[in-house]
């Protein structure tokens, strides 16, 4: 089965009413790809303790594309049986929020497990933020407290470091090239600005993506970041590009 990732910094934008939201194009692409006239769309607000507002967002933007829309909540005790749930989708849908409580849980109700299955089997994954973070080795957090910090115990399915926000949050691009540096994070990485997101195919970063049209000379990128000769050096990858 092929394995897909759409790790992102995005994934929707504003709606035609007040606190709306629309998916952005980057995600309406990922469930073309699903190949599925409705394609099954599990929904996962984990990071942001199962809050009922985004669930309530998520499944108002999701329905108006398309999809049958389910969750797997997991307070205050698990709403399905995860390998169930996950499995049956065609498309994961991971939100933002705390991405060190998100791993705490995901792993004491098993739903890493679950999400590495499913992904095996052919769901495409995908995620905003903390939803980004959690599929690569690790990456910068603001879960402990408003100064970033390094987690470094993410699950791994995708073998870099990841940086989110990369051109919002003036931590973050320091604090992931120092990170490096002191080899507390792989010594590969990948960064995405806001409102941009990377295919995975497999474990290789393929494509560069986009919630809406940008410029891929002068708007929102993503960045290959590598460690040579002890230095962190980035290479752009516009929106449209591949990574090389």
């Amino acid at each position: 089965m092929r394995r897909r990732i759409l790790a992102t910094s995005g994934g929707s934008i504003p709606g035609p009413v007040i606190r709306s939201v629309r998916i952005g194009s980057m995600v309406l692409d990922a469930l073309a790809r699903t190949k599925k006239d409705r394609p099954r769309v599990c929904l996962v607000e984990t990071a942001r303790g199962d809050s009922e507002s985004a669930y309530a967002t998520y499944y108002e933007a999701f329905n108006a594309a398309g999809c049958d829309v389910t969750e797997l909540r997991l307070f205050t005790q698990p709403s399905a049986n995860p390998h169930e749930r996950l499995g049956s989708s065609d498309f994961v849908w991971v939100g933002g929020g705390s991405v060190a409580n998100l791993l705490a849980l995901w792993r004491l109700h098993g739903v890493d497990d679950a999400m590495l299955s499913a992904w095996d089997s052919g769901v495409i994954l995908g995620g905003v933020s903390a939803g980004s973070i959690c599929w690569h080795i690790g990456g910068t957090t603001d879960s402990f407290g408003p100064i970033l910090t390094p987690v470094t115990n993410a699950l791994g399915f995708l073998p870099y470091a990841n940086s989110v926000h990369y051109d919002s949050e003036p931590q973050r691009r320091p604090l992931m090239h120092q990170l490096m540096r002191e080899r507390v994070l792989p010594a590969l990485a990948v960064a995405t600005d806001d409102h941009v997101g990377v295919w995975y195919d497999g474990t290789d970063a393929t494509e560069v993506v986009s919630d809406s049209p940008v410029d891929p000379r002068t708007g929102p990128a993503a960045y290959w970041v590598e460690l040579i000769n002890g230095e962190p050096v980035e290479t752009r990858v516009g929106v449209g590009e591949r990574f090389a």
